[in-house]
């Protein structure tokens, strides 16, 4: 009775929240990267339930759908649904053979879940309704992957009573880690167990050879707003030590191409500027991938990475996909989410934004980076098969 009274309460919640942001979800679905999210997630436009299937995997964007490839890989002979929140998750998830749909809103899975037989969420997608309804219905629910940040789990802590509440409904919890796993049961969780990162697992090759060209090439993946200026004029002052050197820009989000290509050109008025789309071909001081798709291609024949998502409080980015190619990383501090990875990629330097010419200087001495761990996922995967 006590859950029923907190899901009428939350439903109302949830309703209040929606009724008071219905001017901006109108307003921002007019924006080319929620165009197709937020119609869908909050709206229902093409978007409807899952028809029946065996597991249904709910992941947030583009690299958690990524990195449950191992996983469906070994599961062929199961029907796959799997749902996301971003346009790029859903990109990701589409190359499956699984139906695909974005996550509804909370109010409105109500309506949506049917009786699904296995759900499985992937790190830190902690939706109450989700557990609450997919349990209700019948469902097993499994944590995968999952995770709490050192920088996220005092505001869990505070918020313990809720996320009590939500932990019930789940069935096994799958950690990253020995310290996830101390602060799932800190929250309340139970059968909490620590398999490692499935990230690990991942299969991680290049799908197309490009040329490498002459003297060090660079790479600054995966940057956010914030991040270009500071690693170009970091570029900029390493190539009076390193005329050669190269740097190649790949902005994480499609949409900021043509402002970062605008930046550029503004801090780097004396440097020569080619895109990517227009000759995939590396002959300028400084070229701007504004296409997707070709990162791990990019990675394998570059030499340095600095790896975005770092400098700004973004939480890092994957670390395992350049370490596979060996070239050397530079980081910044803000790796709050990626923590656990970093701790299997050696030859790692983290620095401040200000300290990039220095670290690309240092670069040129030290080993690749290389990965030194793994993962096995026969526990999972006989927890998924189980009847």
């Amino acid at each position: 009775m006590r859950n029923v009274v907190f899901d009428l309460i939350y439903t109302l919640v949830a309703a209040f929240f929606y009724v008071a942001a219905l001017p901006l979800l109108i307003l921002f679905s007019f924006k080319k990267k929620y165009r197709d999210s937020i119609p869908a997630r909050f709206f229902g436009i093409k978007n409807p339930p899952f028809q029946p299937h065996d597991i249904w995997f709910h992941v947030c964007s583009f690299g958690e759908a990524k990195a449950i490839a191992p996983v469906l890989e070994k599961l062929k002979d199961k029907k796959i649904a799997i749902s996301v929140i971003t346009h790029t998750g859903y990109e990701a998830a589409s190359k499956y053979a699984a139906q695909v749909r974005y996550l509804p809103y909370e109010l409105w899975l109500w309506f949506w879940i049917e009786r699904p037989k296995t759900v499985v969420v992937l790190e830190a997608e902690f939706w109450y309704l989700l557990f609450r309804l997919a349990s209700r219905r019948g469902a097993r629910v499994i944590a995968l992957n999952a995770r709490i940040s050192d920088r996220s789990f005092s505001k869990y802590y505070r918020m313990r009573w809720f996320y009590r509440i939500l932990l019930s409904q789940c069935d096994r919890v799958f950690c990253q880690s020995s310290e996830d796993m101390v602060r799932f049961i800190a929250l309340g969780a139970r059968n909490v167990e620590v398999v490692g990162n499935i990230k690990l697992a991942q299969k991680i090759e290049s799908n197309k050879h490009y040329p490498k060209p002459n003297g060090l090439l660079i790479v600054a993946a995966s940057t956010h707003e914030g991040e270009e200026e500071g690693i170009i004029r970091g570029f900029m002052a390493y190539r009076e030590h390193n005329p050669s050197a190269k740097l190649l820009v790949v902005p994480r989000h499609p949409e900021r191409f043509a402002k970062v290509g605008e930046l550029i050109a503004k801090t780097a008025p004396k440097m020569t500027l080619s895109r990517w789309s227009e000759s995939q071909m590396i002959t300028e001081d400084i070229t701007l991938i504004d296409t997707m798709g070709d990162l791990n291609n990019l990675y394998a024949i570059s030499d340095v990475v600095v790896l975005g998502g770092a400098y700004a409080p973004i939480g890092g980015h994957n670390p395992l996909e350049p370490a596979t190619f060996g070239c050397r990383i530079i980081s910044g501090m803000e790796i709050f989410h990626q923590r656990e990875l970093f701790k299997y990629v050696s030859h790692v330097q983290f620095t401040s934004v200000e300290g990039i010419a220095e670290a690309l200087k240092n670069a040129e001495t030290m080993p690749p980076s290389q990965i030194n761990g793994s993962v096995d996922l026969k526990k999972v995967l006989n927890y998924l098969t189980e009847k």
